[in-house]
């Protein structure tokens, strides 16, 4: 069953972006820095956290190395917020999918245009 590991990604989803958007302080991690997606494992112990950012690709992977960088404060905070015996291990990871999509529709306006 995958239904607590869903929950708890959910979970985790939500108060994440509460801390980046409060809790946080890196310049690096500032502007529109969304979690897309958390993957939870089935035994709790890693949870993968998509973000997305507005911007060139050296503003994704700074704003990426910020957050693992904040990765054991964001981890104490979760802790402190979830009622949770121990908190999954962080492991960040860009998400380029909004990018992907607008990149297809891109394509598909210039094929029905012609």
């Amino acid at each position: 069953m995958k239904i607590r590991p869903n929950r708890i990604a959910e979970e985790i989803k939500r108060e994440l972006v509460a801390i980046i958007r409060t809790e946080i302080k890196d310049p690096r991690v500032s502007g529109l820095v969304s979690v897309t997606d958390v993957e939870v494992t089935r035994d709790l112990s890693y949870a993968k956290i998509y973000i997305s950012k507005y911007g060139s690709l050296d503003s994704r992977q700074e704003a990426l190395q910020g957050l693992e960088k904040a990765a054991g404060f964001i981890r104490s905070e979760l802790s402190k917020r979830l009622k949770m015996r121990s908190v999954p291990e962080l492991i960040f990871k860009l998400d380029d999918s909004l990018e992907y999509g607008a990149k297809i529709e891109t394509i598909l306006h210039g094929i029905n245009e012609q």
